[in-house]
């Protein structure tokens, strides 16, 4: 439960509502999900920091569009509805279906450069 403050009075906010009123307070883009950054890091022990890195960085920005992205990460690049982030120098990517407006960020694919190469993860894009 989390409580809120509202017109002098606290309210509390359960489960989803709660996370929603939390991510209003905050400001920042909601990261769906940092669950699959975790499992991602475990897998590939090498770019664990920067994938935790990316999102805290992620988490706590406030995105408009692909150059308010690149603020941020100067590599990134956007492919339709997707976000494309090289993780260590271009070893990996990290591929996340991005929603400027409901500013979300869903976290689709963690992959080696050679099979970004072969372009499945372009099935994500709209």
């Amino acid at each position: 439960m989390l409580a809120i403050e509202a017109l002098g009075g606290e309210i509390e906010a359960p489960g989803l509502l709660a996370s929603t009123l939390a991510l209003c307070e905050h400001g920042g883009v909601n990261v769906i999900s940092s669950t699959a950054i975790k499992r991602y890091a475990a897998l590939h022990a090498d770019a664990a920091e920067e994938l935790f890195r990316w999102n805290k960085a992620a988490s706590h920005a406030v995105w408009e569009d692909v150059h308010d992205v690149r603020l941020h990460f100067p590599d990134a690049d956007q492919y339709k509805s997707l976000l494309v982030f090289n993780i260590r120098h271009n070893h990996y990517r990290l591929i996340v279906k991005v929603d400027y407006r409901a500013k979300l960020l869903m976290v689709k694919e963690f992959l080696t450069h050679k099979e970004y190469t072969r372009g499945g993860w372009k099935k994500w894009a709209r």
